[in-house]
């Protein structure tokens, strides 16, 4: 098993934030209140919580395409 940097496994965890809040954002929707906990956190600042969106997203990106050239 080949050793993840530490931009790797700061992306891993960054993508694993991100699906598990966007997991409680769909269990809230369905229960009828909010449970997004990024929200909750940075909500009173949005510029905060927008970056924080954005790095999740480049994670997730950053993750597919390592694995793409890693994982073959």
């Amino acid at each position: 098993m080949k050793q993840k940097s530490g931009l790797g496994t700061l992306a891993w965890w960054l993508m694993v934030i991100g699906a598990l809040n966007w997991g409680l954002i769909g269990v809230g929707l369905y229960a009828g209140s909010n449970w997004n906990v990024i929200n909750l956190i940075a909500g009173s600042w949005p510029q905060v919580e927008w970056i924080i969106y954005i790095l999740v997203g480049l994670s997730a990106i950053y993750t597919l395409f390592s694995c793409k050239k890693n994982c073959n």
